[in-house]
């Protein structure tokens, strides 16, 4: 029971790292081609400047559920993923940088180099991480003794790049709304006319990665061979995900940009629960065997250790999340290029 109750918990803070993480990373892939002048840049930057480092803590509190309540799992994803993890972590290092050196230096070359940065690195991100997880959804090539039998490239075949090009268009979208959200002028009229744009490329590709995921995972199997995967609300997240995917057009027509922003955040929790839901009981399904799997049954920590955990996280997660409601809440208007010039940072 404890197993299970950590494995919904691992999965929902992905989803609201991949949430919450997601418009900054979209943002930084958008900026050079939204942002027209020095001006627009800044605007961009202080877009998401008061919530990026806010919304990467979940990422560490994923990774640090995997390694305290799953710690045979930790140890085998990232010696296996450890290129490709690294990547990503030197990536978002690039971002941090680029968000606070930027403005330091009053320099045109200064500030290409550290834009150029921000692009680098919030789109590797986006899309190496849609490449992991669409590994792990199809399983990874591990052994009986956990040791991954691949490569970096090897995890770039056409279902992990496919994977990677879903959640890149999940995050450009989600980021190209916040934009709108942000803004005004020309800069959120172009916003909002290229979140229109990559919505009909989001929903194509969003179809090819749901039936390829049919024919290259077991996900679907899993659901049929697992009845309690079908009790409500659990049967209900791909309904919830598409029904999002179709109001966030709708809503993006009527201008409604916090409601559509709503909406795109409802999109991605779908659909990471949705493949979160299918993997279970495994956390790191195997390709060579599915009895190499790493499961929440062979890779979980003592149940004193998962007690203790639990405890810690309904003490801390709650707070996180009040702390960042009131950061949402106070930086909740649009940013006006008028109030610029009283701005240090960025």
């Amino acid at each position: 029971m404890l197993e299970s109750i950590w494995f919904v918990l691992w999965g929902v803070l992905w989803a609201i790292y991949f949430m919450l993480d997601g418009f900054d990373l979209g943002i930084g892939t958008l900026m050079p081609f939204l942002a027209k002048d020095e001006t627009d840049k800044r605007v961009v930057y202080h877009a998401m400047g008061p919530y990026w480092n806010g919304n990467e803590v979940w990422l560490i509190t994923a990774g640090g559920v995997t390694f305290a309540a799953f710690p045979a799992t930790y140890a085998v994803m990232f010696s296996g993923l450890y290129s490709a993890l690294m990547l990503i972590l030197f990536a978002l290092i690039l971002r941090g940088v680029a968000n606070e050196f930027r403005h330091q230096v009053e320099n045109p070359r200064w500030k290409s180099i550290w834009d150029a940065c921000l692009f680098i690195g919030s789109l590797a991100p986006a899309l190496l991480l849609g490449v992991a997880f669409a590994n792990i959804f199809q399983g990874i090539p591990i052994d009986e003794a956990g040791v991954f039998q691949g490569n970096l490239f090897s995890l770039l075949n056409p279902y992990g790049l496919l994977g990677g090009i879903f959640f890149t268009l999940l995050f450009t979208v989600h980021g190209a709304v916040w934009l709108a959200v942000k803004t005004e002028g020309e800069l959120h009229d172009r916003s909002a006319a290229l979140a229109g744009k990559l919505w009909i490329a989001l929903a194509v590709v969003a179809v090819a990665f749901l039936v390829c995921t049919w024919f290259y995972t077991r996900l679907y199997d899993n659901y049929l061979q697992n009845p309690f995967l079908f009790m409500v609300p659990i049967v209900l997240i791909p309904f919830i995900a598409v029904g999002a995917l179709v109001m966030l057009r709708i809503y993006m027509a009527r201008g409604h940009w916090w409601k559509t922003w709503f909406a795109s955040c409802t999109l991605i929790v779908g659909v990471t629960l949705f493949g979160v839901a299918g993997l279970y009981p495994n956390l790191l399904p195997s390709s060579i065997n599915p009895a190499y799997s790493m499961t929440i049954f062979n890779s979980a920590s003592s149940p004193l250790t998962l007690k203790i955990m639990l405890g810690v996280a309904l003490i801390f997660v709650p707070i996180i999340i009040i702390y960042q409601s009131w950061v949402y809440h106070f930086f909740k208007d649009k940013v006006k290029t008028s109030e610029l010039a009283q701005e240090e940072g960025y």
